[in-house]
């Protein structure tokens, strides 16, 4: 029997591309996780989204189509500034595209944005205004969510978190707090403490160490311990600009790093009181994903009813 209260919901990164059909509750009904062939770039991904959507629709009825997209866009027309991962995204008119593909309205916005969204309506913002959502993946995103909209703010729009400053000399939160920067840091470590558990455990991972800090952690390796004090504090501190400028109930945590799960909010929130002036004390509180790997096509489905 179709169903005429759907519609689709899709997540574009570098690495990552995920279509779900789904109902205006969120409630992801079926999806497809399609392995991105980054050699075919932009057009690839096309392809698959081309030939997965009618699979994906089956017999059903569609109302719209959102997407959270893994790079600068405008928001407004759906037309894509560029990709830092692969090529041939570069102006191209997604929102557009996905129209003629499903003859539908298209809602296309930031993927941090859009899992900012999900989070805040469906995941571990829920009941609380505003929500800031940060997400710490191989670069560092962020979306602000008030009164159950995305805050855009002026054109272009987007909530760059990663790239507040956190010193003059340009140090950004996301050279410090990014899962690259955290696998930089523990390739240091491999050199000089090699005897360490966190050492150890990726003594033989070309990329991809941060991915072992949590277990570290659990074993109560020093090395692991300080990493992690140092990432808490260097995202509390950017996080402390956000406090001051937009006050958000809470600041949601996401993306793979917050798989190291309670260590890593813990440090964050035993951090933040001391970039925070008196009168704004304790600050928001730290929470992790609620929604995890699907805050992006949860906030894509719930982004065809906000229409933004």
């Amino acid at each position: 029997m179709s169903n005429s209260n759907l519609r689709i919901g899709i997540e574009i990164g570098g690495t990552k591309l995920q279509l779900v059909l789904g109902d205006a509750s969120g409630t992801i009904h079926s999806r497809r996780r399609l392995t991105v062939n980054v050699a075919l770039g932009a057009e690839g991904i096309r392809r698959q989204i081309e030939t997965t959507i009618p699979e994906l629709i089956g017999d059903n009825r569609i109302e719209g189509v959102g997407v959270g997209f893994g790079g600068p866009m405008d928001w407004r027309t759906g037309r894509i500034n560029r990709s830092h991962h692969l090529a041939g995204w570069s102006g191209f008119p997604l929102a557009e595209w996905l129209r003629s593909q499903t003859g539908k309205d298209v809602f296309v916005d930031n993927d941090a944005n859009v899992a900012a969204l999900g989070e805040a309506l469906r995941g571990a913002g829920v009941g609380l205004n505003p929500v800031c959502y940060v997400t710490l993946g191989s670069g560092v995103g962020g979306g602000l969510v008030t009164d159950g909209r995305i805050y855009h703010g002026a054109i272009p729009g987007e909530a760059e978190i990663g790239h507040l400053r956190l010193d003059r000399k340009g140090t950004t939160i996301e050279s410090r707090c990014s899962g690259w920067a955290v696998d930089g840091r523990i390739r240091e470590l491999k050199g000089k403490e090699p005897s360490s558990v966190l050492a150890r455990l990726a003594a033989n991972e070309a990329r991809g160490e941060a991915r072992h800090l949590g277990a570290a952690l659990g074993q109560g390796d020093a090395a692991a311990k300080r990493i992690l004090s140092e990432i808490g504090e260097d995202l509390a501190l950017g996080l402390s600009h956000v406090v001051h400028l937009f006050h958000p109930q809470v600041i949601i945590i996401g993306g793979g790093l917050s798989a190291v799960g309670e260590p890593l909010r813990a440090s964050v929130q035993a951090a933040l009181p001391g970039f925070v002036m008196e009168a704004f004390q304790p600050g928001p509180e730290i929470r992790l994903a609620g929604l995890v790997e699907d805050a992006v096509p949860v906030g894509a489905l719930l982004l065809v009813q906000s229409g933004h």
